[in-house]
């Protein structure tokens, strides 16, 4: 597997020990000093893509080299069925938090996160919970969709057969273009009826948004949102999971991958043949699994792997 880094990770701590050849980045004399960082890249099947720059604790710096391998340049210019899976990490550009507490630290009214985003609390407190998720929708009010989210809507028409799947809520997807979107975890735009499943979708400037009940059956009405102690939804995860079955070229991007079963996506389509290339800023654990991996910003990379189409 080839890796390609320029995260800021340190000589002293780095565990990669693959062939590689450590480039250093060249900054300004003003500029904080990088001496102990460095962009790896295989020796072998190089390609120097256009250069670049990037913000590293505020100060803007040039990436003159980054490489893309003949061998994924072929396979991104002759795939045509290829599949993306998305995380939070794409979406950490525009400024969308992930609301995680950690270790069961309280993120609203004293509750955990995992305990206020609960199918128990829709059966016991559906207005609270509403109240909830109207805070992260005014919180994700002012996010717009980055980069990395328009290159996307880009490829949907760059290729035959493009399947985008999203495990984030947050909609960016769709406001940057993409037409179809399989979202594994919901939208935090849409609510639907607990008793004839009617959807809803609300306007990002709607807020709160707390519907008295179905206009349909006057039943209650709750998020649209896959929560704690529920099932994805079948049909969206079935073709889900047949697209990347049918992948030539399986991205996972800004996403760890190890929550099932969205983490088996990418198992299957590396199982039917596909090539793997992962695009996250930290090693994860479905790094070893992948044929190419960059430690890097997805629209960083994205726009580099933009430019060969």
């Amino acid at each position: 597997m080839r890796r390609h880094t320029f995260h800021m990770r340190s000589c002293e701590s780095s565990q990669w020990t693959l062939r590689s050849q450590r480039m250093r980045i060249r900054v300004s004399s003003t500029a904080m000093p990088l001496s102990g960082y460095w962009v790896e890249s295989a020796l072998l099947e190089e390609t120097v893509a256009p250069s670049r720059t990037f913000d590293f604790f505020g100060k803007k710096y040039n990436l003159k080299f980054m490489q893309i391998s003949s061998r994924l340049q072929k396979i991104l210019k002759e795939a045509k069925r290829v599949c993306v899976l998305t995380g939070a990490g794409i979406s950490a550009e525009s400024g969308v938090p992930t609301f995680r507490g950690g270790g069961g630290t309280a993120v609203w009214k004293g509750m955990p996160f995992d305990q206020i985003s609960s199918a128990k609390m829709v059966r016991e407190n559906l207005d609270e919970v509403w109240e909830w998720f109207d805070y992260r929708r005014s919180v994700l009010k002012d996010c717009k969709p980055n980069l990395a989210h328009k290159i996307l809507a880009q490829w949907q028409d760059k290729f035959d057969d493009f399947t985008l799947i999203t495990q984030n809520i947050d909609n960016l997807h769709r406001e940057a273009g993409s037409r179809e979107v399989l979202e594994l975890h919901g939208n935090i735009h849409r609510s639907y009826c607990t008793k004839c499943n009617k959807r809803f979708f609300m306007s990002k400037d709607t807020i709160p948004h707390q519907p008295v009940a179905c206009d349909e059956c006057h039943s209650k009405v709750r998020p649209d949102v896959v929560l704690f102690g529920e099932f994805l939804p079948p049909s969206v995860y079935e073709r889900a999971e047949r697209k990347s079955m049918q992948a030539e070229l399986f991205f996972i991007i800004g996403t760890s991958a190890v929550v099932y079963p969205a983490a088996g996506l990418a198992e299957i389509a590396k199982f039917n043949g596909a090539f793997l290339v992962e695009i996250n800023p930290e090693e994860t654990p479905m790094t070893k699994l992948c044929d190419e991996s960059f430690r890097a910003r997805s629209s960083e990379v994205l726009s580099l792997l933009n430019e060969l189409l």
